[in-house]
């Protein structure tokens, strides 16, 4: 079949890009107990192949300017595509195995998603030790497939890319130095040391009890992260409307929104990580949540609601390209970890919770413990993954690397058999890091902008719509630039991070 121009292939994409949305999300969200993925590549089997490929690539170097861009990204995604084509298949036996697995606990056979899930709510720290270990043991029964999936994706890439190296193409693709951001995060992590260590004996004593490991595993990080012993205050019921009036505050009306879809039901075999699906933004924007109860809850809404608005709010004339494709996630991200700050303020715990200054002072410094705990994680994922992808032959050998990294950044024990099941694609870590230093930045420049209430002021929201109608179309990088900060500084973030000396 003869190849696509640009503007035709990006219309069918769309087509496609719509109904693989919403298969993963039905599957994602406990709707359907099988994926069908791989029928629906096959049905657009004639947008994934080589000659598609060479014919993108051919009209992406007869152009320049954002028709350039609009074309690399296009032919990005035919790459994606013909290699999901050739993996749809065993990616839907592994995910179907996955979703059939079941865990035995205290008599009771659970889905692995559920078991997942409920680790993060047990009070009793035994009882969380036993069926965390069931769970990672049911995963990593898995790994022998993950891991074939990788070798075969890998190969793809490279032969499609034309570029041997995953950790230099990935670095081609974000239009940044890996090493470089690594090295300057690194650089953060040791600078947080000190502090990181008393904030985190402290409020592990407060969450785990003073019985505790002086290095739990890390079947004990979600609880943690929920805030767990003060779950009473940060109810399950109350998230919702907590999220939706500091959205309101700021000018967003969510609740209202037709572009944005709620999912906020519990059920069996929904995945217990918060997403959202920009199924076909802006007109449709699934957003994806299962509360548990306790902070995380609150925090995981407006995290999410970041990147609902953002796809909801872009410019609906621009190209398909701009609304839906990137580079990467940096960008995105960035709108996400804003909102979700708002719950490292104080006045956030005093309003909403009617907590006393000092108490909500305390509250505050728990959302930052957590902060840094997942910033120093995902640093040490980005040095580990770094290494692996150099000797990505030689993967299982750097599963002892990946426990002692996140041991050394986090204070928690993690197991090596972890290693694939804790692996972002594309280096995801490296966006979330890029993120968390330009959230940081730009926290900065609103405070200077606006004042220190930014986070309940509607300049922001203003300020925020602006770049939401730009849609994917500029880079992380270009947000720094434009409120006058290096990319990689870091200073912004290790103020807000690191309490002073």
């Amino acid at each position: 079949m003869e190849a696509a121009t640009g503007d035709r292939f990006e219309e069918r994409l769309r087509d496609y890009l719509v109904e693989s949305a919403e298969e993963g999300r039905a599957v994602r969200v406990g709707e359907k107990e099988t994926s069908e993925h791989a029928a629906i590549v096959a049905r657009y089997a004639d947008l994934f192949t080589r000659e598609q490929h060479a014919a993108l690539r051919e009209a992406e170097s007869a152009a320049s300017g954002d028709e350039r861009e609009r074309l690399f990204r296009l032919r990005e995604a035919c790459e994606g595509g013909i290699i999901s084509l050739d993996l749809a298949e065993a990616d839907d036996e592994l995910q179907n195995a996955m979703l059939a697995e079941r865990i035995e606990f205290r008599g009771e056979p659970l889905p692995l998603r559920a078991a997942q899930a409920q680790v993060a709510v047990l009070p009793d720290y035994a009882d969380r030790e036993e069926l965390g270990r069931l769970t990672a043991d049911a995963s990593a029964g898995f790994n022998d497939r993950r891991l074939d999936l990788l070798h075969k994706g890998e190969a793809l890439e490279a032969e499609l890319s034309g570029e041997a190296d995953p950790v230099r193409r990935s670095a081609e693709l974000k239009q940044i130095d890996l090493h470089e951001l690594a090295g300057a995060l690194a650089a953060a992590a040791d600078r947080q040391e000190g502090a990181f260590a008393q904030l985190r004996g402290r409020w592990l004593d407060e969450i785990l009890g003073e019985s505790r490991e002086d290095e739990p595993s890390s079947y004990h990080v979600a609880y943690v992260r929920r805030l767990s012993p003060l779950a009473d205050t940060y109810s399950k019921e109350r998230s919702v409307p907590v999220c939706l009036d500091v959205l309101a505050r700021l000018g967003f009306d969510l609740a209202s929104d037709s572009r944005i879809r709620l999912d906020l039901d519990d059920r069996p075999q929904k995945n217990p990580r918060a997403c959202v699906i920009a199924a076909d933004p802006p007109a449709v924007v699934h957003l994806i949540t299962r509360a548990q109860g306790g902070l995380h809850d609150y925090q995981a809404f407006l995290h999410e609601a970041g990147h609902a608005l953002h796809y909801a709010g872009c410019d609906p004339e621009l190209p398909y390209t701009f609304r839906k494709l990137a580079r990467d996630h940096a960008l995105t991200e960035i709108y996400s970890f804003l909102l979700e700050s708002v719950t490292r303020e104080p006045g956030w715990h005093a309003e909403h919770f009617e907590l006393p200054a000092d108490e909500a002072e305390t509250r505050a410094e728990a959302t930052k413990f957590l902060e840094v705990l997942l910033f120093r994680r995902y640093a040490a994922k980005l040095h580990y993954e770094l290494e692996v992808w150099s000797d990505f032959e030689h993967a299982p050998d750097y599963a002892p690397m990946y426990a002692d990294n996140l041991r050394a950044a986090t204070g928690f024990q993690y197991r090596p058999d972890g290693y694939l099941a804790d692996m972002d694609d594309g280096f995801y870590s490296a966006d979330y890091l890029r993120a968390w230093i330009r959230t940081a930045q730009l926290r900065a420049y609103l405070r200077d902008e606006i004042g220190s209430d930014w986070w309940q002021r509607p300049e922001t929201g203003e300020f925020l719509r602006r770049l939401f109608h730009e849609g994917t179309k500029p880079s992380s990088e270009e947000i720094a630039e434009r409120i006058g900060y290096d990319p990689l500084d870091t200073a912004p973030l290790l103020d807000e991070l690191v309490p002073a000396a």
